[in-house]
């Protein structure tokens, strides 16, 4: 039975029927696997009754059409043939799996807008480079954190690791929403696995640091209260600056922590082992190197340090 309701693959058109057509748990192997080491194959898993799969059915046909023999679509109703959605582990539809070479390669579940639909047959036929997408797509993200649109920048970060689960960038990217989320624990262990070169990078290096901060500010430090007094008490007592500037960062407060490490600096710059510095450097780090923070903080750190 189509997703249409009549029943008959001819429906797609005589212009697609070479490349769109219905198959079976039966024939997988010959439609989907055997032609994947030829042809690219997109596999839809669909039902009657989905209507996000309606509305993703008459898209993900046109651009296969569209792709002109670049790729094949196999639909798979799975309320007839269950069984090849339960291998793949398919737990909501639409699912949409990709296979190349007789495996799978890519995917994603429910609705997408025509343009990623589009960009995933593109990689898919080899007219995208993969590469230069991802880092489109983590610029994006960067450019969403900075505005605040912390699931905006998730939704690319994440389709960035469907093409490249290990890309530093979309890790250290993703990280970073955990943190805005004050989950801690689902940062870290997102980058738990990353090896030497992967937490060399510019980004795995400034989230680590953020995560750092994160978890060295001292016991107690929800309420400042006491701090905040002890600065106002004694303004030029560095240890004061700079037990408040560690609680500031450990909440996120970046600016207000990095005014009071920079009087610290200016009052005496080799305080306790230039501490002040030290935590000053990983606020900067955290922040990212190329960030204005960094960039204007670095400067006002120098006229202190060579004035």
């Amino acid at each position: 039975m189509s997703m249409f309701g009549n029943g008959d693959t001819a429906s797609h058109g005589t212009d697609g029927g070479a490349l769109i057509k219905d198959s079976t748990d039966a024939s997988f192997i010959a439609d989907v696997v055997e032609t994947s080491k030829t042809t690219p194959v997109i596999v839809d898993f669909w039902a009657p009754w989905c209507g996000p799969c309606r509305q993703l059915g008459p898209t993900i046909e046109r651009v296969v059409k569209d792709a002109k023999g670049a790729v094949k679509l196999v639909k798979i109703n799975i309320d007839e043939n269950p069984a090849m959605a339960g291998q793949l582990r398919v737990q909501s539809i639409p699912a949409v799996f990709a296979f190349k070479d007789g495996k799978p390669v890519d995917g994603f579940m429910g609705a997408q807008p025509e343009s990623q639909i589009k960009a995933f047959v593109d990689r898919l036929s080899g007219e995208t480079d993969v590469e230069e997408e991802a880092n489109a797509l983590v610029a994006r993200g960067q450019d969403a954190l900075n505005i605040g649109d912390a699931g905006g920048a998730a939704q690319d970060f994440a389709a960035v690791l469907q093409i490249d689960p290990q890309n530093p960038g979309a890790l250290a990217g993703m990280a970073r929403c955990y943190l805005l989320s004050d989950d801690v624990e689902g940062a870290k262990g997102l980058l738990a696995d990353l090896d030497d070169t992967a937490r060399d990078h510019v980004d795995v290096k400034s989230v680590l640091a953020a995560i750092d901060l994160a978890e060295s500010g001292p016991e107690g430090s929800a309420d400042n209260a006491e701090l905040i007094a002890a600065v106002n008490n004694a303004p030029d007592d560095p240890a004061a600056r700079y037990a408040l500037a560690e609680a500031l960062s450990a909440e996120g407060q970046m600016n207000d922590a990095a005014e009071h490490l920079l009087h610290a600096i200016a009052i005496d710059r080799d305080w306790n082992d230039m501490a002040a510095r030290k935590l000053l450097l990983k606020l900067f780090d955290a922040a990212g190197p190329t960030s204005k923070f960094a960039v204007e903080g670095r400067k006002r750190l120098s006229s202190l340090l060579f004035s």
